[in-house]
């Protein structure tokens, strides 16, 4: 039985997800069979599609709801958990 699952992140101050953030986070969301969507301030994107999370304009320190619909939608939540505990600013 699909399930929906959602989950708020704050990124790291000095981490905008554009470019390599972004281009990670949808190699995750790309990963799972769920719906995956990103939403930034009144914006909501596609997670596996790096156009579209780019377009967010998600800046450093903002805050992020990803919410994911299907089978694996808690395993996809838990997997970008991770992948934005490992993020760091750009040296």
């Amino acid at each position: 039985m699909p399930t929906s699952s959602e989950l708020k992140l704050r990124l790291p101050a000095a981490v905008a997800l554009h470019a390599r953030p972004a281009g990670a986070f949808v190699k995750v969301a790309m990963s799972f069979r769920s719906t995956i969507r990103v939403i930034a301030g009144d914006r909501e994107a596609n997670a596996k599609s790096i156009l579209q999370v780019m377009a967010l304009g998600a800046e450093g320190g903002s805050e992020i709801t990803v919410r994911a619909e299907g089978d694996d939608a808690d395993a996809a939540l838990g997997a970008i958990q991770d992948w934005s505990a490992g993020l760091e600013p750009a040296s």
